[in-house]
């Protein structure tokens, strides 16, 4: 029964994305009917790839999120470090404060974010997109990483500040290694939800060339006709970098997920 249970639910979260291959594989004159197609073509990935601006977008959204994940995990660990280990006074209150930015919906914050980045000069500016990405991806990687920090037991900290490591030495060479774990599963996390966004995307960015992913297939479409098939190539090559990175990392992201959930 569980077996059964797991692969219903194995199917429930992989099924759309298997429609939307198969989609993408149907012949031009197909795209319109149900059921299975008669032949597959890699037509629409053709299209996609030769007609359309997107491997130009794949590397802009990779620039995009690699530096986001990457500031992100960063000033996160810091922060989080500070927090589980230094202890400052109001740590929950900066904890509950940061989580509680996180809850503004974008479409609340995207008309005081342009009249800042227009004042400052970063508009259609790839630091105009990182700063607010890496900002509004603070919170969860402030969260993940302060629990992360606390499940390692505080001996190991007393143990490096009595061998003569700075607070800084501590969190390099004791913390990290071993928050291993939560560290990929944050910077999975920041990295997808960097790839995936298209408000801020379609909003500070004007430049074609500057384009992210999401927002060079939202213009897919001409005046006359939906390219569903290159809608649907693109959503497909867009999708496998990040079935490629939790493939590779599921093992630390399980074991980061569920830290600290059992005590004992």
């Amino acid at each position: 029964m569980r077996r059964l249970l797991a692969l219903l639910s194995a199917f429930f979260c992989v099924a759309p994305f298997l429609w939307l291959a198969l989609t993408a594989l149907r012949p031009p004159e197909e795209l319109t009917r149900l059921g299975v197609p008669s032949r597959l073509s890699v037509s629409s990935f053709v299209s996609a790839l030769r007609d359309q601006p997107l491997p130009r977008a794949l590397l802009n959204g990779l620039l995009v999120s690699a530096c986001t994940t990457v500031f992100a995990v960063a000033i996160g660990s810091l922060a989080a470090f500070s927090l589980a280990r230094l202890r400052p006074p109001g740590r929950d209150a900066i904890l509950a404060g940061a989580l509680s930015v996180s809850m503004f919906p974008p479409i609340a914050t995207v008309g005081p974010l342009y009249v800042l980045l227009r004042a400052l000069g970063l508009l259609d500016h790839w630091a105009g997109l990182i700063i607010p990405y890496t900002t509004f991806s603070l919170p969860l990687a402030m969260f993940l990483l302060t629990r992360a920090f606390e499940d390692i037991p505080e001996e190991l900290w007393r143990a490096a500040r009595v061998d003569g490591c700075s607070p800084l030495q501590a969190l390099w060479r004791v913390h990290l290694p071993l928050a291993a774990p939560a560290i990929a599963t944050t910077a999975l996390l920041v990295f997808i939800a960097a790839w995936n966004e298209l408000l801020y995307a379609l909003t500070f960015l004007s430049s074609p060339e500057r384009r992210t992913v999401p927002v060079a297939i939202a213009l897919f479409s001409s005046e006359h006709a939906e390219p569903w098939g290159e809608i649907a190539a693109a959503s497909t090559i867009a999708t496998l970098p990040l079935v490629v990175l939790a493939l590779i990392f599921q093992k630390r992201i399980v074991t980061g997920l569920t830290a600290g959930a059992v005590k004992g």
